[in-house]
């Protein structure tokens, strides 16, 4: 028999730096490293969306909850646009983090495919909560990080060809 109270101790997922100031890429590095207690030395390369500024891409392991540390540690910069992914893993959804200057921090639950999942009690607290279509179809755009979605998809796109980094945390 299966145990119900099992639960990953450790999943993946990828940071994706999307436009750094350079004079900011030694401290996203830095902040990335003691996160995960491993060395990260990205490789970086200028992000052609956005003249004057770099971008990364590292691929981690670590402990389920990484992503949100990540997230917390590198939110510290508010010039720094960033998505962060943590892959589902058993017993654990997965997460996305987008960070935008202007728009600041969204964090959304995702499917193993990585779609964003807006859970049932949400969907109803926001029908309840707006009286139109209009007000509704507002909030969903909010809750699936459309705005963060769109302010990103330039750098996206500027990102062709860029070179992954692997970063694994050692478990000791």
């Amino acid at each position: 028999m299966r145990n119900l109270n099992q639960f990953a101790d450790m999943t993946t997922g990828v940071v994706y730096i999307h436009a750094s100031p350079v004079a900011l890429c030694p401290h996203v590095e830095w902040a990335l490293s003691s996160t995960l207690d491993a060395s990260a030395d990205l490789e970086w390369s200028p992000q052609n969306a956005e003249t004057g500024r770099m971008r990364a891409t590292v691929d981690w392991t670590g402990p389920v909850g990484t992503a949100a540390r990540l997230a917390s540690a590198l939110r510290e910069w508010p010039g720094l646009a960033f998505e962060i992914t943590e892959d589902p893993s058993d017993g654990v959804d997965g997460e996305r983090f987008s960070h935008v200057p202007g728009l600041g921090l969204w964090r959304g639950s995702t499917s193993a495919n990585g779609d964003v999942m807006i859970g049932e009690m949400q969907l109803r607290a926001l029908m309840d909560a707006q009286p139109d279509s209009a007000g509704l179809a507002a909030e969903l755009d909010a809750v699936l990080g459309t705005a963060w979605d769109d302010a990103l998809e330039n750098y996206r796109m500027g990102g062709a060809g860029a070179d992954v980094t692997w970063l694994h945390r050692q478990v000791g």
